[in-house]
């Protein structure tokens, strides 16, 4: 046995002539059984005929029966494992000799875990100010908004203007037409030109604006253009918001005061941030797990995930609306583009998952339950129907790992020692 590099390992294979001879009048018979030839019923054909029609035939299937079943004694006798598919060269196999050959395959690598408790990461926690609390409930207010038609009169800053619009230049193709658009007067967020256009405005009235929109704006055919619109004024609406009390928070849920609405937002928010910052000591955390262990990684693994990865960026830009049927992609610049990305992946992988091993982190039947349940909500479907379906598919093995690979997490940062950001540290 030899070690090439990295997890690339050499076996040199000797089967005795023996062993080849006694598989090869196996397969011969295994294939007699079954030929048809001219002038013989099955079965009664001679041997040196089926050797002499069939011997390519039978040579392949000899060597995929004696190749393995050597290789795996092999393994043993060296406590290798393979990780990929073993790749067969140098073979020399000539009837009534032993076979020799040399296979190449890749284990997993040897890991000797460093200390990891007690890890220095940035981590403060949140903090949620009244404030904090006051803005969401005004966002929550604002969203509950009435709209309230005003008698006809000039329209001034704070109103609330329904207009249908239609671009009469600067756009290539069709004009662009819009129905029953809201805008309000003098927002901070609504075009300058629009206000102006629409000050002293009545319902009827037909005004035009130029909008000169900026070169990221979001809708493409109109970044970067100057383009005018004629605008009518349909009619004025007031916003009114709800009051701020008792049953207002009535109104949202289980909630019999304000005071009860707030605490439970002060809560949620505080859950948000504190998820997100967790979120992020963790990803660090990893980060310097992975700078601390060097060992290499096996290719069958790196090309694994980068499919991966690959698959989920389609899925995300399929969710965005994107054709990813329709985009040319250079999979081999792709691949080495994001290598490194994927090496890096793998290593805090096979890392975490020789933590959760040390540590004996393991996952609960109920916690797999659960997340089967919830699946199962969302989906409006028996349980035990999207159970089976989700063992079939491979999905429940993935979620097992998933949950290990999040209480693994966590173990690392509970045994972390935190130190404040520095942005949140005092001047």
């Amino acid at each position: 046995m030899a070690l090439i590099e990295g997890c690339k390992h050499e076996i040199e294979l000797t089967i005795p002539a023996a062993d080849v001879a006694g598989e090869t009048d196996k397969v011969t018979e295994k294939i007699r059984g079954r030929a048809h030839l001219k002038g013989f019923r099955p079965g009664k054909a001679p041997a040196s005929l089926i050797r002499s029609q069939f011997g390519s035939d039978i040579r392949q299937e000899v060597l995929e029966a004696v190749i393995p079943k050597f290789l795996k004694a092999a393994c043993e006798r060296e406590n290798l494992v393979p990780v990929s598919q073993p790749s067969v060269k140098d073979l020399h196999y000539h009837e009534g000799e032993e076979l020799h050959c040399k296979v190449e395959f890749e284990v997993e690598p040897e890991i000797v875990l460093k200390e990891v408790r007690g890890l220095a990461v940035e981590y403060s926690e949140p903090v949620v100010t009244d404030a904090d609390v006051d803005a969401r409930i005004e966002e929550i207010r604002q969203s509950r908004a009435e709209y309230v038609n005003i008698d006809p009169r000039p329209a001034q800053d704070g109103d609330h203007a329904l207009v249908s619009m239609e671009s009469v230049a600067g756009v290539e193709g069709p004009p662009i037409r819009q129905d029953e658009i809201n805008i309000e007067i003098g927002h901070a967020d609504t075009f300058v030109a629009f206000s102006e256009a629409l000050r002293g405005a009545e319902p009827g009235d037909e005004r035009e604006a130029e909008i000169e929109y900026p070169e990221n704006y979001a809708e493409p055919k109109l970044a970067g253009r100057k383009v005018r619109f004629r605008l009518t004024l349909t009619s004025l609406r007031r916003k009114e918001l709800p009051e701020l009390n008792d049953e207002f928070a009535k109104d949202l849920g289980d909630f019999q005061s304000l005071d009860e609405l707030r605490d439970e937002i002060r809560k949620r928010t505080y859950g948000e941030r504190e998820y997100v910052a967790q979120t992020k000591a963790k990803n660090d955390l990893v980060d310097k797990l992975v700078e601390m262990h060097e060992f290499p990684v096996p290719d069958v693994y790196v090309d694994q995930q980068l499919q991966t990865n690959v698959e989920n960026q389609l899925r995300n830009l399929a969710s965005q609306g994107v054709d990813v049927s329709k985009l040319k992609l250079d999979w081999a610049k792709l691949r080495e583009s994001q290598r490194d990305r994927a090496v890096k992946d793998v290593k805090a992988s096979l890392l975490l998952d020789k933590l959760a091993n040390i540590e004996s982190i393991h996952v609960t039947q109920d916690e797999v339950d659960q997340q089967v349940q919830q699946v199962a909500r969302q989906e409006r479907e028996p349980v035990a129907a999207v159970r089976k379906r989700l063992q079939e598919d491979g999905t429940l093995r993935r979620i097992a790992g998933r949950i290990r690979t999040e209480k693994t997490l966590s173990f690392l940062f509970e045994h972390a020692t935190k130190t404040a950001a520095e942005s949140a540290q005092p001047a």
